[in-house]
């Protein structure tokens, strides 16, 4: 199984359905270089988990993107993941972030707010949402938004270290009290006993035992194939250039003129972007050679 992953789980006897994410390597990708500290990394890393999951239900070809912004310490969260499960994201913050309750570090109470975009092809305009950031953690702050996006009641546990992330997720089915009354309340307590080091580090089916083994032993439950998530940030110079392109070959010369080059930032993938005089000169030129 990789390292990264998202595994879907069903209690059929209770029409209650679940998934578990793990982010391992990926995880570790989208930090490096980065020197976050812990409580930005530790942010970044359960919201990286929850978009992931919510990627995974992606029915189409398309791109899920999550925000988390604010007045506080970390101004911005994002992680944006495709129906390959493909993820990328950064965090922005004030240089010291001193360890605080979650609404005082994304400015919750200052205009914060959480947007959902979904881009598809198939749509001219991206769909987006935009939502207070109402709880008292990432995993609160979802359940908020999955509740009042799904209308069915949703349970969220979700950690993040320095070497992993991982998230636990159950939802109500609509006809879940006709099988058990008492089933969710059932499934949700025990759930809520899950230990954060168990997030990371047990395997999924060691996980489900460890925390549903009446209900398993009882009725089983049906635990669907992993779906590997990668981290993915390739460099991109042909968007970058066609960038250059759009600003003209005289715009472009006066940025020459006064910083001695062209510096492209690309802050979600870490990464930049060098154009020399010679560089510029020589894309203009082939600009003209093929028109």
């Amino acid at each position: 199984m990789s390292d990264s992953f998202v595994r879907r789980f069903l209690f059929e006897h209770l029409d209650i359905r679940g998934a578990i994410v793990g982010l391992g390597d990926s995880w570790q990708q989208m930090q490096a270089d980065r020197d976050y500290q812990p409580s930005v990394a530790r942010l970044l890393g359960e919201t990286a988990a929850i978009t992931v999951l919510i990627a995974a239900q992606l029915k189409q070809p398309g791109r899920l993107t999550l925000q988390l912004r604010g007045n506080g310490p970390i101004q911005l969260l994002v992680i944006d993941c495709n129906e390959q499960l493909q993820m990328r994201g950064m965090a922005r913050s004030n240089p010291v972030v001193l360890p605080a309750p979650v609404p005082e570090l994304l400015g919750a109470r200052q205009g914060g707010q959480l947007m959902i975009s979904l881009d598809l092809p198939t749509a001219r305009h991206p769909y987006q949402s935009f939502v207070p950031l109402v709880g008292d953690s990432i995993a609160a702050i979802f359940e908020h938004y999955l509740e009042q996006s799904e209308q069915q009641p949703s349970r969220l546990f979700v950690t993040a270290g320095a070497k992993a992330a991982a998230c636990l997720f159950l939802q109500k089915m609509p006809q879940a009290d006709d099988h058990d009354a008492d089933g969710w309340q059932r499934i949700s307590q025990l759930a809520a006993t899950v230990r954060p080091a168990e997030l990371l580090e047990l395997a999924p089916q060691a996980l489900l035992t460890r925390l549903f083994h009446e209900e398993m032993t009882a009725h089983g439950v049906r635990l669907y194939d992993p779906a590997p998530v990668a981290y993915h940030c390739p460099e991109d110079w042909s968007k970058v250039r066609d960038l250059i392109r759009s600003l003209g070959r005289a715009e472009a010369e006066t940025i020459l003129h006064e910083h001695g080059e062209i510096l492209i930032r690309d802050d979600i993938c870490n990464r930049s972007y060098r154009f020399s005089a010679e560089d510029v000169a020589e894309l203009f030129a082939a600009g003209q050679t093929l028109h």
